[in-house]
């Protein structure tokens, strides 16, 4: 099962806000979900991210792939460098 980290549609029509989760890759985008990581609102001025750090290093470190905008979201929160930072500590205890 491929899990990807990806964006769900909620709010009304035209006031979107986004919830990030953790999803099997066949999934329609606004179905199933295995896990709630955090959400996303554009619409607030500057825009509102709050991400579960923990919770998705985890995902990264299962194998899980962010989407393109999901990983942008990870890199303006640091979650990302944290997550490289990691694999390469991991790699030269090795």
């Amino acid at each position: 099962m491929a899990v990807k980290l990806r964006l769900k549609r909620m709010g009304a029509k035209k006031r979107p806000f986004y919830r990030l989760v953790a999803a099997d890759s066949r999934a329609p985008r606004d179905g199933r979900f295995i896990e709630e990581i955090g959400y996303y609102n554009p619409i607030a001025t500057p825009a509102e991210i709050k991400i579960d750090e923990d919770k998705a290093l985890a995902w990264l470190s299962n194998g899980a792939i962010p989407t393109d905008t999901v990983r942008d979201l990870l890199s303006r929160e640091g979650i990302m460098k944290k997550f490289h930072e990691s694999k390469m500590t991991k790699k030269e205890d090795k």
